[in-house]
């Protein structure tokens, strides 16, 4: 127990920092303050979606589980990112952020939190199953994308406990670019995907995560736009870092996962190819793998965008023909990436 010392003089002594006290209320910014308005309009709930009109009973059991494989493979990301986002909550607290910022970093935790739910109610209904690794298969396909699922998720796992230990090395202003990544690629994909779907659910649903994310992009370049002039040059050099590392992890849902990053099965792209082709043809979007190629490559050339307005370093990606400051395997050690969800 601690000594007490409240008698021996008339003020505590200062709060060991990092902590989440003392708490400030300050806002400079009103862009974030409207960014949060905005996430109280457009908050949604899963449920209300028109349900009833999506019958899974009406597709092949094929089709069934490549649909519901690729929201697995989604789920990869977006079931992961509530705890990510929630991590840097708390770190918008510790860092006594401003009180809007704490708010819209909430927001974000909250709408991560949707998504979540809606791969899980997609998964659910289709395979009748509340876990896509504890279903038991009905076809050979199936049992393939049972088992590409049980690698997605171990490799997951490996990047969270990168995570964890990642976030408290970085100011968030290194976070942002990360985050930002995920944020600007996965709306290009979400509108794509609400453009091509039948099912209205599904339409709906893209339409909505793809509002979302608009929004979380809104709030990293908010926080850009405040923080980057200042950029530090060690800063800078993370952020050229965290972007290779971030285009080497992300395309496991955008486009396809790099064999040197991912620790896959040799069947696995043409198990999930087989797959895609399924469910495009039974109405499920799902976008050809040149279509990815183009949408990663366009995402980039955004980000870049953003990154060279604040004359910070853009990496090499020449998988997509992006050229830049070469970054290699070497320079990346994946105990220190912020693996973006």
């Amino acid at each position: 127990m601690n000594d007490k010392i409240a008698d021996t003089m008339e003020f505590p002594p200062e709060t060991p920092q990092p902590n989440v006290y003392p708490l400030r209320w300050e806002t400079k910014s009103s862009k974030v303050e409207e960014i949060w308005d905005a996430s109280l309009r457009e908050a949604w709930n899963p449920k209300d979606l028109a349900w009833d009109t999506f019958d899974p009973s009406s597709y092949s059991w094929e089709e069934r589980e490549a649909i519901a494989y690729w929201w697995t493979l989604l789920s990869v990301f977006d079931a992961s990112a509530p705890p990510v986002f929630a991590a840097a909550f708390i770190k918008t607290y510790e860092d006594h952020e401003e009180d809007a910022i704490r708010r819209c970093f909430f927001s974000v935790t909250r709408d991560e939190q949707n998504h979540e739910q809606m791969c899980g109610m997609v998964i659910t209904k289709l395979l009748e199953s509340p876990s896509p690794l504890e279903y038991e298969p009905k076809t050979e396909l199936g049992r393939k994308l049972q088992k590409n699922a049980r690698w997605l998720y171990y490799n997951g796992g490996r990047y969270w406990e990168g995570y964890k230990k990642a976030v408290p090395k970085y100011n968030l202003a290194v976070l942002f670019s990360s985050f930002l990544m995920g944020e600007i690629a996965a709306a290009t994909i979400f509108k794509q995907m609400s453009q091509n779907c039948e099912e209205i659910v599904f339409t709906e649903a893209f339409k909505l995560i793809g509002r979302d994310e608009g929004r979380h992009m809104a709030i990293c370049l908010a926080l850009m736009e405040r923080d980057y002039p200042n950029l530090s040059a060690e800063d800078k050099s993370i952020i050229t870092k965290q972007i290779r590392a971030g285009y080497l992890f992300l395309p496991a849902v955008l486009y396809e996962p790099p064999a040197e990053f991912w620790d896959l099965p040799e069947d696995f792209i043409e198990t999930q190819r087989e797959a895609e082709a399924l469910a495009r043809d039974a109405g499920f979007g799902i976008p050809k793998p040149e279509e990815k190629r183009e949408n990663w490559r366009n995402a980039m050339l955004d980000l870049k965008a953003v990154l060279d307005k604040y004359k910070t370093p853009f990496p090499a990606i020449p998988e997509v023909g992006i050229t830049g400051e070469e970054v290699t395997q070497a320079d990346i050690d994946a105990a220190d990436i912020i693996p973006i969800f």
